[in-house]
């Protein structure tokens, strides 16, 4: 595979995995490159054919190729996946239909370190969204700060 072509996957793909998400600085080395319909069942090298992929992911995926059956892989950028699977707040995915139940228990989603980097994830973005709102706190305390000194004629400039 050209360097240019498996450079592009990775950056389109975000540098993780397009299955599980793990990033390649999470898993301290670039991941691979999967043939979403496998070559020994005529997939191509063609862009829109591969996915960044961590070891395990592929491994588990195989060359797995039910396209119109309800056992098969979600695509993860042309299938919805909210449709299949929930994250629920304890880091698992829960299946919803039967093909999200196939694609999880097949690619092994809820396995330990995919829940614990789940809920890694989901204590980042509370941080952040506690943060953000301590800033806005900040932000109109000062603007009230502001109001108060210039209605009695204070200037802190100085």
């Amino acid at each position: 595979m050209r360097i240019a072509l498996r450079r592009l996957v990775r950056q389109r793909d975000g540098f993780a995995c397009a299955y599980c998400g793990v990033l390649e600085a999470q898993a301290g080395s670039e991941l691979t490159i999967d043939h979403f319909q496998p070559r020994i069942a005529g997939g191509s090298d063609d862009l829109e054919n591969l996915l960044y992929c961590c070891h395990a992911c592929n491994s588990f995926k195989g060359d797995l190729w039910n396209p119109d059956e309800a056992e098969r892989i979600l695509h993860p950028r042309h299938d919805d996946l909210s449709e299949h699977l929930r994250e629920e707040p304890d880091g698992t995915l829960k299946p919803l239909t039967p093909t999200g139940e196939f694609h999880c228990e097949r690619l092994q989603l809820n396995r330990p370190p995919l829940v614990a980097n789940r809920l890694l994830r989901l204590r980042d973005r509370r941080s952040d969204e506690e943060r953000q709102a301590l800033l806005n706190e900040l932000s109109e305390t000062q603007s009230q700060l502001a109001a108060l000194l210039a209605r009695f004629g204070i200037d802190m400039t100085d």
